[in-house]
């Protein structure tokens, strides 16, 4: 087992977010420009990418831009259909999120499409020797979700946290290591419960709040790579997700 390392793309952690822009996205230096159109499909609800907008500081390690949406996969479209189907169904909820519905739709899209091999381009899969790396697939034009690949090189790991938002993820390739901690609100901090291999396919669906807090990492001597969900708009992925929480000393 190697020793984790690394932080999270979120505000505490010096990765400021890309301001929003109305009537323009982004479009990403990891396009396959070659790929074949005549597998795309359109989806409406998705923000319009055709157009560029500025990578942020280009530093290592930092989130990567969304795909235009001409020339996403289908397994990409398909998952953004379903994520459209769930909150249609769960509509009349105050919360969406919080229905048994919508967590299990959200695993059956996920596993759905980490299935097809299709759904990332070779530049998505590529990491940084800093830390692991965000990057972002797809935006929601209405801002109820973005999609990102997470790519995790031999030691790497997230910091322990909660989430400000909802959260499903499924492992593509490799094995991630996850450890699972409870919160002790006498002593403000979290204590880990315990750690569990996380292998390809394996899926997670978490609901905001302290609930749920966890570290991924990658204690394996291959790089994995994860597909995350998260309930925030795309240009909040790197500050309105991680809730970064202490940690007793005996983690520490």
């Amino acid at each position: 087992m190697r020793e984790l390392y690394g932080n999270s793309f979120s505000g505490q952690n010096g990765i400021n977010p890309r301001p929003k822009k109305r009537g323009n996205a982004c479009r990403s230096e990891t396009v396959d420009h070659n790929a074949d159109s005549s597998a795309r499909l359109p989806n409406p609800n998705l923000a319009d990418l055709s157009q560029p907008r500025a990578q942020a500081g280009g530093q290592p390690g930092g989130i990567r831009d969304a795909v235009p949406r001409a020339l996403q996969p289908a397994p990409l479209v398909r998952l953004c259909n379903a994520l459209d189907a769930m909150f249609e169904a769960c509509g009349h909820l105050p919360e969406p999120s919080h229905s048994g519905v919508f967590a299990r739709s959200m695993r059956v899209a996920l596993q759905e499409a980490a299935a097809h091999a299709a759904l990332l381009t070779p530049a998505q899969r590529e990491g940084s020797l800093q830390t692991y790396r965000r990057h972002l697939l797809a935006a929601d034009r209405q801002g109820r979700y973005a999609i990102a690949a997470l790519v995790w090189l031999p030691g790497q790991a997230s910091p322990v946290h909660a989430h400000h938002t909802w959260c499903g993820y499924a492992v593509l390739d490799g094995t991630l290591s996850e450890t699972v901690f409870e919160w002790n609100d006498p002593e403000k901090c979290a204590s880990a419960a315990r750690t569990q291999a996380r292998e390809r396919g394996a899926v997670s669906f978490v609901r905001s709040g302290r609930g749920s807090i966890h570290r991924l990492g990658n204690a394996s001597d291959a790089p994995a790579v994860s597909l995350h969900v998260y309930g925030v708009p795309g240009a909040q992925i790197g500050s309105h997700v991680n809730d970064v929480v202490p940690v007793a000393p005996a983690f520490v």
